[in-house]
């Protein structure tokens, strides 16, 4: 995979004056198969949706980093967005309703709520733990992507293959991705064709 970068959910991002939180999740528009953005966790837990242009994808091993500040990152778009269900966004004919559901005695408890994610439409988000199929059922968990740094594109997805003991890294060309949805990531090749995959990989120097 020389000349190109992994992008890897968990990893540590750090701003131009100091550390901003991990990777949570990848977006990814799956018409273009590029990757548009990374959700960075802050240390309140907060996701916010940092553009690739912003994300010094050559950057060394260990961290990623972005070219802003961390007050910069602070300003930048949340990737979820929550609502209540009990103020203007309820259903008038059901808010009755809902005061009674989510009340005990005569103290209420916390309101109801629904939480959207503001990704762009038309673009997905993968997170890590979200399950790989082959076309003969569950292989395992994804861990990541591989990209080119110039173009963005996504060359290989990062699986995570086996349980507990036993599991291995193996980096699956994107030939083999046939689709991105829901329910996890499809591919084209069977179990023992993505057990026969070279494992390991690694960050190609910068």
């Amino acid at each position: 995979m020389a000349g190109t970068t992994p992008l890897t959910i968990g990893a540590d991002v750090s701003c131009t004056d100091g550390v901003c939180g991990k990777v949570s999740r990848l977006v990814i528009d799956p018409r273009a198969r590029t990757v548009t953005h990374l959700v960075v966790n802050d240390c309140q837990l907060q996701g916010r949706l940092v553009p690739l242009n912003l994300v010094d994808v050559d950057a060394t091993a260990g961290t990623i980093r972005l070219r802003c500040a961390i007050a910069e990152f602070e300003k930048l778009h949340p990737a979820d967005v929550t609502v209540s269900l009990l103020g203007n966004d309820a259903d008038p004919e059901n808010s009755n309703d809902q005061l009674l559901m989510y009340s005990l005695g005569r103290r209420l408890l916390d309101p109801p709520s629904a939480t959207y994610n503001t990704l762009p439409s038309g673009e997905v988000a993968v997170s890590r733990g979200d399950h790989v199929h082959a076309t003969d059922g569950h292989i395992g968990q994804i861990q990541g992507l591989v990209i080119d740094p110039g173009s963005h594109q996504i060359t290989h997805v990062l699986l995570q293959e086996g349980h507990a003991f036993g599991r291995k890294d193996v980096a699956i060309p994107l030939g083999a991705v046939t689709g991105v949805n829901q329910n996890g990531i499809q591919l084209n090749i069977t179990k023992q064709q993505v057990k026969g995959l070279p494992s390991g990989w690694h960050r190609s120097p910068g």
